[in-house]
């Protein structure tokens, strides 16, 4: 079995989002969906967490601009993030 969360993402906005809306975010599986991340989420974590809402977000590569030829090679890459929000009450403790 393959893990779909590969890690947690700890930004300013991403902590401003846990303590105020109770939404935690995760870099994902290129594969997952939004069930399977749910259920992965309730299962990883302890405390009997209850996921209500699961929202995802997925980036492409862009082009880089060159001087000369105006084209240039991709830069950046595929990922993609789900922001989890969890029942009022329910918390994840960070790392």
């Amino acid at each position: 079995m393959t893990t779909l969360i590969k890690s947690q993402l700890l930004t300013e906005k991403t902590t401003l989002l846990s303590s105020k809306h109770n939404q935690y975010t995760f870099l994902v599986s290129p594969k997952s969906n939004k069930i399977s991340i749910a259920r992965e989420v309730e299962n990883v974590f302890p405390n009997n967490i209850k996921v209500t809402k699961v929202n995802i977000l997925a980036t492409t590569a862009k082009p880089k601009k060159n001087r000369r030829t105006g084209r240039g090679e991709l830069v950046g890459g595929y990922y993609k993030k789900a922001v989890v929000t969890l029942q009022a009450g329910h918390k994840i403790e960070l790392v």
